[in-house]
């Protein structure tokens, strides 16, 4: 008898556990302009200290959807450096940069961005600063 009474309450201990255990995630998609036009090759990258950072690639319009986890699953809600790496190869040492270095990293870039919740029109405007786009070898 005593075992025919723990085990509902097993059972509702156990179904209050679900879920995946990682943090909240807010779903984050966007568009990458540098000067007013897309960025078409790349990625972005959110960074927040002490949490898993939310990356995504950049489609020819500029567009991206952040992924943390799970694919599209968004980023975790807070403030976050941004970077954005817009880099397309031509070929083993040759690489054709679509936007500034500074922005390749998150503590250059100048990009902070608070997440607060989902949101699918994120805009990030770049600037060349009235350079353009340069190609570099290695």
């Amino acid at each position: 008898m005593q075992r025919t009474l723990y085990a509902p309450a097993l059972l509702l201990l156990l179904a209050c556990g679900c879920g995946d255990g990682r943090p909240t995630r807010a779903p984050v998609a966007g568009q990458v302009l540098i000067d007013g036009q897309p960025v078409p090759f790349g990625m972005v990258k959110f960074v927040q200290p002490e949490t898993r950072a939310a990356s995504g690639r950049l489609d020819s319009e500029g567009r991206f959807t952040l992924s943390c986890f799970e694919k599209n699953d968004g980023a975790i809600p807070g403030v976050h450096k941004v970077s954005i790496t817009a880099t397309e190869g031509i070929n083993e040492r040759t690489t054709r940069w679509h936007a500034p270095k500074k922005y390749a990293n998150e503590n250059t870039s100048g990009i902070e961005i608070t997440i607060d919740g989902a949101t699918d029109d994120l805009v990030i405007d770049l600037t060349w600063d009235g350079k353009g786009p340069f190609i570099e070898k290695q």
